[in-house]
């Protein structure tokens, strides 16, 4: 009944939506022209509106299949494809994925591109001349070039677009394209290999794109080096709980065998794009990130047990990558099944094969490895030159990369970008710099991703991601035989002895990269004496690693990893339901350790009624973020007042530029280092005089604690009313799952819930949480080939609004209940059939 009445609410959204913007495009407005031919009844957005988008069994043809093919789906809209070939198989799931997910693909390929402002106007400029300028869709052809067309990422490539291409032209021919290109008149083009590379760059960018080294800069010019290097430390003093603990190889730096795709040659040659450019932009503008770069919080879990921590041995695994959660979601479930390849699980629409799930003999799923991945130079330029650097002893000519973006209702808009072999200049937080990131190396990740979905064991699966490169991951592991592992695979950049590559780096040569971590270096664990292992985001191996990960500013600080750890310790032999209970678990580690400290300020001081009955809800708590609990509510409120009761004043006093980048500088998102260094002084340093503001009256611990402590009880009065025990969490907290179209009434909530950021039930961001878990996956191997799995993600398979799958997943997620994943035998009882042949 739910559904059905989401359903009809959504419907009734995506009227309203497309009635309001038909009555402005219809008729035209200031830059915006009149559509004319999108309006007239019978084709254009009325077609759209009326076409029939049920799923249900049909006999259908396309062009370029060898053999029948079936896809079969669930009642929930899960889908498994059978194919005789390997081609067929990535051909059909092009094709299934652009019927179902069509506006999302073109959505994230412009994205990459550049060319959002063709279908939404001046709004896309921003994100436009970003990724432009950073060069995603540089890099895709590159990397499409270097793809041999007989691998097996090149067949795959090649067959998925044909696969896609085949639902465009059935659109061209009904005319019933989605009603956002039936309102605005735009046609999206043919689908290319490039364009999944493009979709693939644009996942890398979110995970593993950040200025951290500009952010380390916009510190030490208004905090000074000393503080910056006191409360953003290279490493935190407070427990990592790495899942490496060495002993470590120290080897040479691998050699990068590929030729950054966004550099100026070496040599210093000079070239062009072939596209001619208009009025382009000044070499100083700034070219801003857009939200699709900056919002993305990962806290991601993943673990694996065997052994006597598992209910009849053998080896279980649980999996929820953290990412936006929208309407379409990132994943699309599907099951797949061919000679080459048995798998099911995510995979990412446009992109061929599943990235986390199972095939008949491992299992596996991931976290952000947030190691160090994004670089800057400050080149040296000399106004007498305006288009060269001094690199390596002499002066070199920037290369010039063209661009016109076409603008829907505006005019053509130009963009030059200069090119150093470092990579592109790019004014970003108000710094000129040249960008150096691993993702725009022109390797082949989706030849590691696809041989990573063959693999039969562990040396085969992690020999298979060798050559996965970007963004770098922690993927954990196993497998039928009761094997379990964890271990990072990609670029880890590293400089020369003496530099600090977590602040922008000399760009006259003496600071370049000088190779990667080896890969038989990089933190791994393979069947540990402890029988688990799990990644969540936090640094992977000890303070004596010996190469360059990353910072405090990188990493998590493995709070839910202790949590993981403790439920394991706490259980015996654990099944499926407690993975599920687990994922969904919502114990604030961080309150663990600090609210007894807060207690015990609070003792002996005099306080009002309200404030013991405050004091009280804490002092019988049991740590957990739920909804109902008063007590999270006066936890979260005081660690705020905290952080801010601490910080502040120096952040006023020094004029740190928090709004340059507010997802790192600003207090209001409570800053991962300053919380680990809050824990640490609180704990250990009580007496640290960070806690006594520039010019201020001695303070420690005790004092800004029960300073932060009134603070907050005094906030959650004004919002929430009188009473302690009626300020539940959730009526701070909500959670939200918004519509990539930005359309309100498209998306999902917000809703009152549960969990914070750092509760392996994550709830990232602000009060409204759109970030969290969006893809959950149990694994649990019973034999040889045998598994039980399940998965729920809060969404559905469709990005149409009115259709029975466009998010009937969401209330079982929220419920916290899961199906069974499809196997990629297919005999779970379908509730439809495709009967795909080739034909014309």
């Amino acid at each position: 009944m739910a559904s059905k009445v989401s359903r009809a609410v959504h419907l009734v959204c995506s009227a309203t939506v497309a009635l309001a913007v038909l009555l402005l495009l219809g008729a035209g407005y200031g830059p915006v022209p009149a559509l004319g031919k999108a309006l007239v009844p019978g084709g254009g957005v009325w077609a759209s509106a009326s076409a029939d988008t049920t799923v249900r069994s049909e006999n259908l043809t396309l062009p370029d299949l060898d053999k029948p093919v079936k896809v079969s789906f669930t009642a929930e809209g899960y889908a498994s494809v059978e194919a005789q070939t390997d081609h067929d198989l990535f051909l059909a799931q092009g094709y299934l994925t652009a019927r179902l997910r069509f506006t999302q693909l073109d959505l994230q390929r412009r994205l990459g591109q550049g060319r959002l402002s063709e279908l939404v106007g001046a709004a896309g400029l921003k994100s436009d001349k970003f990724e432009l300028s950073l060069g995603l869709l540089r890099t895709a052809r590159a990397r499409w070039a270097a793809t041999p067309p007989s691998s097996g990422a090149g067949q795959a490539l090649t067959a998925y677009a044909s696969g896609v291409n085949s639902w465009m032209s059935h659109l061209e021919k009904t005319g019933q394209w989605p009603t956002i290109y039936g309102l605005t008149g735009v046609r999206p083009r043919a689908w290319t290999p490039t364009d999944t590379l493009v979709v693939q760059g644009v996942l890398t960018q979110q995970m593993n794109f950040n200025t951290i080294p500009l952010d380390y800069d916009l510190l030490q010019r208004s905090l000074g080096p000393k503080l910056t290097k006191d409360w953003f430390p290279l490493q935190a003093p407070t427990p990592q709980r790495p899942y490496d603990t060495g002993p470590y190889p120290n080897l040479p730096p691998a050699p990068l065998t590929v030729h950054n795709a966004n550099a100026a040659d070496p040599a210093g040659t000079s070239a062009s794009s072939a596209r001619h450019t208009v009025s382009p932009t000044p070499a100083g503008e700034d070219v801003a990130l857009p939200d699709t770069v900056r919002q993305l919080d990962f806290n991601s879990n993943a673990w694996a047990a065997n052994g006597p921590r598992v209910a009849g041995g053998g080896a279980m695994l649980a999996g929820d990558p953290h990412l936006q959660t929208t309407l379409p979601s990132y994943w699309f479930q599907i099951s797949l099944r061919s000679p080459g390849y048995q798998v099911a699980g995510g995979s990412i629409p446009g992109v061929p094969g599943v990235l986390v799930g199972h095939n008949e003999h491992i299992s596996w799923s991931l976290t952000n490895a947030q190691t160090v991945a994004t670089l800057y130079y400050r080149e040296k330029l000399s106004s007498g030159r305006p288009d060269s650097y001094y690199w390596n002893g002499a002066w070199r000519p920037m290369r010039k990369a063209h661009y016109t973006i076409p603008v829907r209702g505006g005019s053509t808009v130009g963009l030059t970008t200069d090119l150093t072999v470092h990579g592109p200049m790019m004014t970003v937080l108000g710094q000129r710099v040249s960008v150096d990131w691993m993702g725009d190396f022109a390797h082949n990740d989706l030849d590691a991703l696809l041989s990573a979905n063959r693999a039969h064991d562990f040396t085969s699966f992690r020999e298979a991601l060798r050559g996965w490169k970007a963004p770098a991951l922690n993927f954990v592991y196993a497998d039928d035989k009761g094997h379990i592992g964890t271990l990072l695979v990609g670029d880890v950049p590293q400089t020369p002895k003496g530099s600090q590559p977590w602040l922008p780096l000399s760009g006259t040569g003496d600071e370049d990269v000088i190779g990667t971590t080896p890969y038989q270096a990089l933190p791994h664990v393979y069947d540990p004496p402890s029988h688990l292992v799990a990644s969540t985001n936090q640094r992977p191996a000890g303070s004596d690693y010996p190469y360059f990960l990353g910072t405090s500013m990188n990493f998590d600080p493995g709070y839910r990893q202790s949590v993981i750890e403790k439920f394991h310790t706490d259980r015996g032999a654990l099944r499926p339901e407690d993975y599920t209970a687990l994922q969904n678990d919502v114990t604030d580690e961080l309150a663990v350790r600090l609210v007894p400290a807060l207690l015990a300020a609070l003792d002996g001081t005099e306080l009002t009624g309200q404030q013991r009955a405050a004091r009280g809800l804490l002092a019988t708590w049991n740590h957990s973020m739920d909804a109902n609990s008063p007590a999270a509510s006066v936890w979260w409120t005081f660690l705020d007042s905290y952080l801010h009761e601490v910080f502040q004043p120096w952040w006023d006093a020094k004029k740190v530029p928090a709004s340059k980048d507010r997802w790192i500088l600003d207090l209001d998102r409570l800053p991962t280092p300053l919380r680990e260094m809050l824990q640490h002084w609180t704990l250990d340093d009580p007496d640290n005089a960070a806690f006594t503001p520039p010019n201020a009256a001695h303070r420690d611990a005790g004092q800004v604690m029960r300073t932060a402590f009134r603070a907050a009880v005094a906030e959650l009065s004004h919002k929430l009313g009188a009473r302690p025990s009626a300020w539940a969490w959730a009526k701070l907290h909500t959670r939200q799952i918004p519509s990539i179209t930005g359309a309100p009434g498209l998306g999902y909530g917000p809703y009152a819930d549960g969990g914070n950021p750092w509760t392996v039930n994550a709830a990232g961001g602000r009060l409204n949480s759109s970030y969290g878990p969006s893809f959950r996956l149990v694994v649990r191997w019973t034999g040889p080939g045998a598994s039980e799995s399940l998965a729920i993600y809060p969404g559905g398979q469709s990005d149409t609004p009115a259709t029975p799958w466009y998010d009937n997943l969401v209330p079982l997620w929220r419920e916290k209940k899961y199906l069974p994943l499809p196997p990629p035998h297919g005999r779970a009882d379908p509730t439809a059939i495709w009967s795909l042949r080739a034909g014309e």
